[in-house]
């Protein structure tokens, strides 16, 4: 075991391998946040602001790293439109290869330390039986808002990459790449789609340099006016022949006109072109939220697990 250090882009692909292995061996445990794609998402979109409250552990059996805890803590969150959010609870990214699931209880004390006095909230899945029992020993009970009907819990849906169907745009849309289509409008392309975000040109540059990062995979639409009107970013996992779709979002202006459908399907298309043979998306799994689902299994995609949100009051 390590000490306890802010995270750093050295630990990232380390901490990619082990979502490697345990995809490999149990997809259904891999939490929001905890994915190869993600990993890389998270981090690089956000380590140029919020990377000072970002703190780590890190376990490893011999040279190999068998489990990681990601605390985010206190923090403040600035958006486009000016808005200003306070953050005021931790939250938990973590992952525990389940050949070495005795150490959870050393994440959760190691997390429990780090942010200590705070309101805590964590993400196992559903899936991690074990998990769930030593999360409730150590105080932490499902997260009643979280799980609601109208809450955030997330599920992950997959797919494999066979008899895709051929996508369509309406007239005069075509399809781009980030590498073609350069900085700018890939920055624009998501603001357009996620306002009021905390999304900048700081922030896709530091996507960018994650190693994981491919601009030939990062697909977009161009309407006939010029604007990038959808676009998403595919994260190849080369080990296990998977892609993960992180994020999908459509400019308001253009939505209900199938481009988001599209967009993925030549996605999927461009991806089991460079090896791919399986696809991952996650979506808000709540009873009000419906489209972006609808939109995955309309696709093919079908949940495999899903989070179960915990939480521990300050204190």
């Amino acid at each position: 075991m390590t000490d306890s250090a802010l995270l750093a882009a050295s630990d990232i692909p380390l901490m990619q391998g082990l979502a490697q292995r345990v995809t490999a061996l149990r997809p259904d445990l891999i939490s929001a946040g905890a994915s190869y794609g993600e990993l890389a998402w998270i981090y690089g979109k956000g380590h140029a602001t919020q990377g000072q409250t970002w703190r780590r552990q890190l376990w490893f059996s011999g040279d190999e790293l068998v489990a990681w805890a990601w605390a985010f803590l206190p923090r403040q969150v600035r958006r486009d439109d000016g808005s200003v959010s306070d953050i005021t609870g931790a939250s938990l990214s973590h992952q525990v290869h389940p050949d070495h699931a005795e150490l959870v209880d050393e994440v959760i004390d190691w997390y429990d330390a780090v942010a200590a006095g705070l309101e805590r909230t964590a993400l196992p899945t559903t899936a991690d039986a074990f998990a769930l029992t030593r999360w409730a020993a150590h105080g932490y009970a499902p997260d009643a808002q979280a799980l609601s009907d109208t809450g955030d819990w997330t599920q992950l849906n997959q797919r494999d990459l066979t008899d895709l169907e051929h996508p369509v745009l309406p007239p005069g849309f075509r399809f781009r790449t980030a590498e073609e289509a350069g900085p700018k409008a890939a920055v624009q392309a998501h603001l357009d789609a996620w306002s009021p975000s905390p999304y900048t040109a700081q922030s896709y540059e530091g996507v960018r340099r994650t190693a994981a990062y491919r601009a030939d995979l990062h697909v977009l639409v161009e309407a006939p006016d010029g604007t990038m009107a959808a676009s998403t970013i595919m994260w190849l996992d080369h080990m296990n022949k998977t892609v993960e779709f992180e994020p999908v979002g459509t400019h308001p202006a253009y939505r209900r006109l199938g481009l988001a459908r599209a967009m993925m399907l030549n996605g999927m298309h461009l991806a089991r072109a460079a090896g791919a043979t399986h696809a991952t998306v996650v979506c808000l799994g709540a009873p009000s939220h419906p489209k972006a689902r609808g939109l995955y299994y309309g696709l093919g995609f079908r949940e495999l697990s899903r989070d179960a949100p915990l939480i521990k009051p300050a204190g």
